[in-house]
């Protein structure tokens, strides 16, 4: 059987000398799917970097239109095969068609698209700055080398490496492509590539803009972040993996966000669970269980405060753990991943609830779990109980006192979110000004009375956070135009002739609209 085609140098064509190949399965059956693609080895990687920079040298020219052009034809693209997308990326990674994927998580991905057109035109996110005293001049502008995107399997457009976010950012910036597909979803990859690729012939782009690769094996892919030709790296997956890759990029002095591990605490106060304790124990069970639990803001560990009310909640949390079926996970990786974490959480004191076993089901499936765990238990080993299992699994920490609920928060590793739940009439508060200072400190984004499972596409979005949720809390993957910058380098411009300027940096506002900051003021007038 013949392989899959890669994109090389603006042409779909046979992987070269291929050291193997796979095949993906559908999660639903456990049965492979048809086609077969090759793992690609270093002369795959080498002609995709070349390209590349021949890309890089060509975008000199090219104007901001140009690529906000690319941007919003992509996302019609993507509009107008979307049955076919739908169809192939529920057949690979079993999730449900209606409304998840063709109403929620499709949109959701031509908005990025278009959300970033705009941000291309409106030129404000490069951050222009100009000191006319000095004669100096600076913007944030490419990287000179291509962004390599290794995409997670959960999202399969929205976090696509061939149409996600990180994908998103690096093209709005400048920067070509590199995609790595996850070998979950590569079908849905390939189709996503191809309305891309499509979308960068139609614009004029160079072809070495946007490439694709299926997959390569781990001494290749430690090349590829750490070549002297690559611009920048980024990453969602296993914390394993994420960290094995940083420290080949690290090594090379080679650009790496990462999207890793993140637990999402959520401190349900005294007060709330005396309040509407029914009510949080149904979101809780809403947020951990959907898409099975493979959400990266699933909420894994919850802090309340031993007691009564704590108790029923547990119970009524057990009984919606319990009573509703596990969902489809995303591979055979699944099942496993769960059973190992379980087993660290159990070793160090975390007690089984309800579930806690592999479903015999015609898919891959595990059991929705709950844990408990008391807070002195927590504290003696605050790293082992908080390894990430990635399903519709959360432990629950029963702190003694409000004084040890916040030494938990004091030992919390850093999150993508971090939530707490209070008291509706700020009975809680004496006790949510205690937590909320380090909580802070340990999470992206901090949430009251709402699960963290809803990311929105805003620009006030932070999806990032401290180690081990990424590897730099400065930035995030989400939310245009913040987003942009983690690709980027700063371009300075000392006492250049006005005409040899960046049209962006010359006296004239390129846009008449452009904010600018002259004079350590913002502002769009001219000079």
């Amino acid at each position: 059987m013949s392989l899959q085609p890669i994109l090389i140098a603006g042409e779909w064509r046979q992987a070269r000398n291929p050291v193997d190949s796979f095949t993906a399965f559908n999660p639903a059956t456990k049965s492979p799917l048809e086609d077969r693609y090759p793992v690609s080895g270093m002369e795959d990687v080498q002609s995709a970097l070349v390209a590349a920079q021949a890309a890089v040298a060509a975008l000199c020219t090219v104007s901001p239109g140009t690529i906000a052009g690319f941007l919003r034809k992509f996302a019609q693209n993507i509009e107008d095969r979307a049955e076919a997308l739908v169809e192939m990326a529920n057949l690979e990674t079993a999730l449900p068609v209606e409304p998840r994927l063709r109403s929620v998580e499709l949109p959701r991905t031509t908005d990025q698209l278009r959300q970033a057109a705009t941000a291309v035109c409106d030129r404000s996110w490069c951050h222009a700055t100009i000191d006319t005293k000095a004669n100096i001049r600076s913007l944030y502008g490419p990287l000179g080398g291509p962004v390599v995107v290794f995409g997670p399997n959960n999202f399969p457009f929205a976090c696509n490496s061939a149409a996600g976010g990180d994908f998103v950012a690096a093209i709005a910036a400048g920067n070509p492509i590199i995609a790595k597909a996850n070998t979950g979803h590569p079908c849905t990859t390939k189709l996503l590539a191809q309305a891309a690729f499509d979308a960068v012939r139609v614009s004029g782009l160079p072809g070495g803009m946007v490439q694709l690769l299926y997959r390569t094996p781990p001494d290749v892919g430690f090349a590829l972040v750490s070549h002297p030709l690559t611009g920048a790296t980024g990453f969602t997956g296993s914390k394993s993996a994420g960290l094995a890759l940083k420290a080949a990029a690290d090594k090379a002095g080679k650009l790496i966000y990462l999207e890793m591990s993140s637990v999402n605490p959520v401190f349900v106060l005294p007060g709330a669970l005396e309040e509407r304790l029914t009510e949080v124990a149904g979101e809780l069970y809403a947020s951990c269980s959907l898409g099975a639990g493979q959400f990266c803001t699933n909420p894994g560990l919850v802090i309340v405060q031993e007691g009564g009310q704590s108790e029923a909640f547990l119970a009524e949390a057990r009984c919606h753990f319990a009573e509703n079926p596990g969902g489809t996970l995303l591979g055979p990786q699944g099942p496993t991943g769960i059973a190992d974490a379980l087993r660290i959480l159990r070793q160090n004191g975390a007690e089984i609830i309800t579930g806690g076993e592999e479903l015999d089901t015609p898919g891959y499936a595990f059991a929705n779990t709950l844990l408990r765990v008391s807070g002195d238990a927590f504290l003696a080993d605050p790293e082992a109980l908080q390894t990430e299992a990635y399903g519709t699994v959360s432990l629950v920490v029963c702190a003694r006192d409000a004084g040890q609920m916040g030494e938990i928060a004091a030992a919390l590793e850093g999150s993508l979110t971090g939530c707490i739940y209070s008291h509706s009439e700020g009975n809680d508060d004496p006790l949510y000004d205690r937590i909320e200072p380090v909580l802070r400190e340990k999470v992206g984004r901090l949430l009251n009375d709402k699960m963290p499972t809803g990311v929105a596409i805003s620009s006030a979005m932070n999806h990032g956070g401290p180690y081990p949720a990424t590897g730099h809390p400065g930035f995030t993957g989400l939310g245009i135009p913040a987003s942009l910058l983690r690709f980027t380098a700063l371009h300075s411009y000392d006492n250049v002739r006005p005409y040899r300027l960046p049209p962006n940096l010359q006296d004239k506002n390129p846009t008449g609209s452009m904010w600018r900051f002259i004079d350590l003021e913002w502002t769009r007038r001219y000079l």
